[in-house]
């Protein structure tokens, strides 16, 4: 379990730094889809993808030179594929008609997680049963960490 987490911990950096990095200019530019819908919306902004993924990324160094065997590499493309599962996420949220900051169950905690897997499919992919516990262990730890984030004020919802 605690090997899992560890090779996960840069997307879960990636996920949690534009919390505070975030604000500026929205990723959309405030675009709409076809539908008449924001493509990510306002929450989604250049500041928290890129700080989220010079972070992520960091940690991934980080650990590159605490643990035998990581890649530095890892911590970007799991970095790289939490934002972009996020941005998945917030795709199909605003599709279903969700604004930005309203909470899917379920789509909420794992988007990030599922996209961070993808990506470390092209590099450094952990075992199925790995990447399972990761799935599982994210959904409390996701809810749970929002809600400190709250509790902190870095969030005005506990989602």
């Amino acid at each position: 379990m605690i090997k899992s987490l560890v090779y996960i911990f840069p997307a879960y950096i990636a996920n949690a730094v534009p919390v505070i990095f975030g604000g500026g200019s929205a990723l959309d530019f405030g675009k709409v889809f076809k539908d008449g819908k924001p493509i990510f919306g306002s929450h989604k902004t250049f500041k928290g993808f890129f700080g989220g993924l010079i972070i992520g990324t960091l940690v991934g160094i980080g650990e590159s030179y605490l643990f035998n065997g990581y890649s530095p590499l890892s911590g970007f493309m799991l970095s790289l594929g939490a934002l972009v599962g996020d941005l998945a996420g917030a795709f199909i949220k605003r599709r279903l008609g969700f604004t930005p900051g309203s909470p899917m169950p379920v789509i909420d905690q794992i988007d990030f997680v599922l996209g961070a897997l993808f990506f470390s499919l092209f590099l450094n992919p952990p075992s199925p049963a790995m990447a399972f516990v990761i799935t599982i262990l994210t959904i409390p730890i996701h809810m749970f960490t929002n809600f400190l984030a709250y509790l902190i004020h870095a969030k005005e919802r506990p989602w």
